[in-house]
């Protein structure tokens, strides 16, 4: 009897084994159809020029694909644009966020500590698109125009909860001996939380960072609303400016370019990617 119950169970923990694993297989097939489509179309438009040059003319498009030619030119605008956006946000972003982290954690019962916190669950949780109405009401519309400024700000507002969410747990996981250890000789908690807890969840507050920038970095409909595109290379802060997810729906809306869509996907994943395992890199570091 006791055999047929052990066996019973072993053919339960198998069945199960291999059912999470069959789920598991299913929810990638469509990542990996996903990314294998991109792969497959847009890896041989990735090369130097297309990466250093602006994106082409309608008129010199339609030229080359007339005369069976590759389209020339690149989504250098669009990667160019997008650097600054996101250094630009995330240069004001990272610090206010951390701070906001730290102040959430020690103060989890404080009453506009709780305040701060459903706001920023709110915030986190605001459709993109309405954020980028938002900002072009409180920056374009003042400024009279579209700017990488006005785009930085709604990066920014996206960036913002999901740095502030990450720092909090990262110093939420701290062991408490080492805060006392701190107090204990003689640092007021300012400097404890400065000198001692921040430099300790540093590997994970980078990792929360990396992860914010990776979940904005694709985002077009705030851009829309705020960036507007360029169709060369820019490096003024209060003019329009392109970004490669502007791109890809510019690309997206013209005939003569949609073979572009490809190249510049493949390079937004790509991009994407590397920031994802780079987290994942130092998360894992971090712990060991």
């Amino acid at each position: 009897m006791d055999k047929l119950k052990i066996r019973n169970r072993l053919a339960k923990d198998k069945a199960l084994k291999w059912g999470v694993c069959l789920l598991a297989a299913l929810t990638a097939i469509p990542l990996f159809a996903i990314l294998g489509e991109v792969f497959w179309r847009g890896y041989d438009q990735l090369s130097w020029s297309f990466l250093t040059e602006p994106t082409p003319t309608a008129y010199k498009a339609m030229k080359a694909i007339e005369a069976g030619e590759p389209i020339p030119g690149g989504i250098a605008n669009g990667i160019i644009g997008t650097m600054l956006m996101l250094g630009m946000a995330a240069v004001v972003a990272v610090p206010i966020g951390i701070l906001c982290g730290a102040f959430l954690a020690e103060n989890p019962k404080n009453r506009f500590a709780q305040t701060v916190s459903y706001l920023t669950d709110l915030l986190q949780g605001t459709p993109s698109v309405i954020i980028g109405i938002v900002v072009y009401i409180w920056v374009v519309v003042p400024m009279k125009g579209y700017s990488a400024i006005a785009g930085s700000v709604a990066l920014f507002v996206m960036m913002l909860p999901l740095i502030i969410r990450s720092t909090e747990e990262t110093l939420k996981i701290l062991p408490a001996s080492l805060k006392e250890a701190g107090l204990a000789l003689g640092g007021n908690r300012a400097r404890v939380m400065l000198k001692v807890q921040l430099p300790a969840a540093f590997g994970g507050i980078f990792t929360g960072i990396l992860l914010a920038i990776s979940r904005v970095i694709g985002e077009t409909a705030p851009l829309m609303f705020t960036a507007l595109g360029c169709s060369f290379i820019r490096f003024a802060v209060d003019k329009p400016i392109s970004a490669v997810p502007l791109l890809i729906w510019e690309f997206f809306n013209d005939p003569n370019l949609q073979e572009l869509i490809w190249g510049a996907s493949l390079f937004l994943l790509l991009f994407v990617l590397t920031l994802n395992l780079t987290a994942k890199y130092l998360a894992k570091r971090w712990n060991q």
